[in-house]
């Protein structure tokens, strides 16, 4: 597949670069979200396999997801360096990537264990609170629990599923009563579970 070329929009002007910057910015959109796709769930959609960290081959990657996807390693960095959430990281010499956390695949992303701040924040959709008022965050299909150190972050996450609705999470309470926390590479708390007794519904 041929790469859309970032220095393409420079030679046209007017609406006609208008246009061919938000082509560009819909492709790196949903070339990201393939990204996404096989370094946290499915790395076999194209053919490579993930270590046990996580990490997978920049190369392999390039050549496969650019079959369907238009992708060369100057995408490829433009995405890691510009991913709001952070999402993604190299290694030191950028043949290796990985995803910083969110997996449903069982990999060791050598996660930082800390003391979390006195609360955390979950962010929701209103169509999933009855469920988490009876049984608590589960990961569901993830490894594990994803929490906000802020209020906002949260409301932005809840967003994303309609309605929100944010959970203030007693952390510290948890840490003392032996819960273990950790802290993703890109500011994301991660716990393997909250029960009930540790949640408040804003």
């Amino acid at each position: 597949m041929t790469v859309f070329r970032w220095a393409d929009c420079e030679s046209v002007q007017n609406e006609e670069k208008e246009f061919c910057m938000h082509e560009k910015d819909r492709l790196m959109t949903r070339t990201s979200k393939y990204i996404s796709l096989i370094l946290r769930h499915k790395p076999e959609t194209i053919g490579i396999a993930l270590d046990e960290h996580g990490w997978a081959d920049v190369n392999a990657l390039i050549e496969g997801v650019n079959k369907t996807h238009p992708l060369d390693l100057k995408l490829l960095e433009r995405i890691v360096a510009e991913d709001e959430k952070q999402r993604y990281s190299f290694n030191e010499d950028h043949t290796k990537i990985r995803a910083n956390q969110g997996h449903s695949i069982q990999v060791d992303v050598e996660l930082k264990e800390v003391v979390p701040p006195e609360v955390l924040f979950h962010g929701t959709g209103f169509k999933y609170t009855s469920s988490i008022d009876a049984q608590g965050l589960k990961p569901k299909t993830r490894l594990y629990v994803h929490l906000s150190k802020d209020a906002g972050t949260a409301y932005k996450v809840g967003s994303r599923h309609g309605r929100p609705v944010i959970y203030t999470v007693l952390s510290r309470q948890m840490h003392e009563d032996g819960f273990r926390f950790y802290l993703s590479q890109n500011g994301v708390y991660l716990t393997k579970e909250v029960p009930v007794r540790y949640l408040v519904k804003e």
